[in-house]
């Protein structure tokens, strides 16, 4: 599967539920987390979807330690469609494959306040472009065949049909 490199906007998620996405986690807005608008401060929103892919990678298990331990991000993209306060904690993200190659791999993102509904718009919707490394050789390397079996099993065209 090639994929360009990540491009939330080009599939924004709208009318998803929960369940349509690999992985969901709830993440705690802090106070800090704000700026002087009242709104989630752009920086804090990509801690914020740190906070979630970690949690996502870290339940994925075991046979998954040697992809999630050579990832690094290289491209983030954040795209808000609505704002979010400290009010709307926990976010609700969820996530997923949006499609991978030979040396990379983009997770897509939709982020929503806890008390919207799960198929509503995202207030937020954003991909995190992610090449593997080498670590020892401090190098890009290729996704091995079950790698890239994982990637597939987590993308969100598989869960939806689309």
């Amino acid at each position: 599967m090639q994929n360009p490199p990540a491009t939330p906007a080009d599939e924004a998620p709208e009318g998803l539920g929960d369940d349509e996405y690999a992985f969901v986690a709830e993440v705690g807005v802090r106070w800090s987390d704000m700026d002087a608008f009242g709104h989630i401060n752009h920086a804090r929103m990509v801690t914020l979807m740190e906070e979630a892919r970690i949690a996502w990678l870290l339940s994925a298990g075991e046979e998954y330690q040697p992809l999630i331990t050579s990832a690094m991000i290289v491209h983030v993209d954040i795209r808000y469609q609505a704002q979010l306060r400290h009010e709307d904690s926990p976010l609700r993200i969820g996530m997923w494959i949006k499609g991978f190659r030979s040396v990379d791999f983009t997770i897509g993102y939709a982020i929503r306040s806890a008390h919207a509904e799960p198929g509503s718009r995202p207030a937020c919707v954003a991909a995190t472009q992610m090449a593997v490394v080498d670590v020892e050789k401090k190098t890009l390397r290729r996704l091995s065949a079950d790698e890239k079996a994982y990637l597939k099993a987590w993308s969100r065209r598989l869960v939806s049909g689309r």
